[in-house]
């Protein structure tokens, strides 16, 4: 039993699964670019936010005749833009397994009160994609960020849908291979996979997505902030840097940096290895410990970011108090921060291991999370 205090510790202890840690290059004086105490609407401006729309799309290879937005309020308001401006038109397949995809269930049938069929699974576990109806509007998320599960790909959605399938990637875009054949409409936010600050989202649209915002008209007001057609036409000027409302530049000049830090270290696929050697190297640490395991039931469908653990030892008799102060003894050593599982997950831990992280910070608190443990099955 680990009962010493570990020798090395980690460079960095941010793990966090949103806000998560900056690029290791991260440096605040990267940032004396911005065009502080300028109109976005300048030249200046609209050319750093086209920037980041088309170096996204360059290291996330999102076809060219798809249409990329930056939107206010991070992913949930990229996504609440989608669904308010979108769904309607035909019934929806409303598909959760954990707390943000529940959301969207919520949003559909208990606010926009669409015709919806609902499909759940437990945390750690994941719905049958195979069994949808993809001729009605399908709803769900890439990645579970509270569940540690993901999608193993897009096989299950039909090339010739004649619904939209809408996409939440917050924490799978830029450590996933996101096939965009079968996704209409993504959406992501700035502060998960690259670390970089919160309130911005990005809206990612297919040709058949914007046809449907052309042709149809929902029911309900939309306030402008979800406005994205006028005159029943796409407002093009979203999609080329002339945001809906005014975006912090600053937010704008961080992200750049976040991606030019990820073309340094081989774009998307780099970034990927890097996710999946973090997330190996906590597999390695289960397998060694018979006191921990993952959330995620199936291996083909454990994420790469968002690590899910929880703990299995007969001697725990309350499961949250336990897993909380665990990671509270991490925390108060400064060698993990905020990994706590999510408040409505079961209990247990959470390891942010996007591509930011670096596998020997996650190689470094391991053995603390070894100390951790037998400390406080000692206590």
């Amino acid at each position: 039993m680990a009962t010493q205090l570990p020798a090395t510790r980690p460079a960095n202890p941010r793990f966090s699964s949103g806000p998560c840690a900056k690029p290791p290059v991260f440096d605040l004086q990267n940032l004396a670019d911005a065009p502080l105490g300028r109109s976005h609407r300048a030249a200046e401006g609209k050319s750093k936010l086209l920037e980041a729309i088309e170096t996204t799309r360059e290291i996330l290879g999102v076809p060219a005749d798809y249409k990329i937005g930056i939107v206010p309020a991070s992913d949930t308001g990229a996504f609440e833009m989608a669904m308010w401006s979108m769904l309607g038109e035909r019934p929806a397949e409303m598909v959760a397994w954990e707390s943000f995809g529940a959301g969207w269930v919520t949003d559909v049938v208990k606010q926009l009160k669409i015709e919806a069929t609902t499909h759940t699974a437990d945390y750690g576990e994941i719905v049958d994609m195979t069994t949808l109806n993809y001729d009605n509007d399908v709803c769900f998320t890439w990645n579970g960020t509270t569940s540690g599960v993901r999608m193993a790909n897009g096989d299950a959605i039909p090339a010739d849908r004649a619904g939209l399938t809408l996409c939440d990637a917050t924490s799978a875009a830029f450590a996933m291979d996101l096939p965009w054949d079968k996704l209409d409409v993504t959406t992501f936010s700035w502060q998960k996979v690259l670390g970089g600050e919160a309130a911005h989202g990005m809206l990612i649209l297919s040709p058949r997505a914007v046809e449907r915002l052309e042709n149809y008209t929902p029911a309900w007001p939309l306030p402008k902030i979800f406005r994205l057609t006028k005159g029943g036409k796409l407002i093009e000027g979203i999609f080329k840097g002339e945001t809906i409302n005014t975006p912090s530049m600053l937010c704008v000049e961080d992200y750049l940096q976040a991606l030019k830090w990820a073309k340094s270290v081989g774009g998307l696929k780099g970034l990927i290895a890097r996710a999946d050697a973090n997330a190996q190297a906590i597999a390695d640490f289960v397998e060694q410990h018979d006191w921990i395991e993952f959330l995620a039931a199936d291996p083909a469908t454990r994420s790469n970011t968002s690590v899910c653990l929880k703990f299995n030892d007969d001697r725990i008799t309350d499961g949250a108090a336990f897993a909380k102060a665990v990671a509270k003894r991490l925390a108060d050593e400064n060698v993990a921060l905020d990994i706590g599982a999510y408040r409505d997950a079961p209990p247990g831990l959470r390891i942010w291991c996007g591509g930011t992280v670096e596998t020997s910070d996650i190689a470094a608190m391991l053995p603390w999370l070894d100390w951790a443990f037998n400390a406080e099955i000692n206590a």
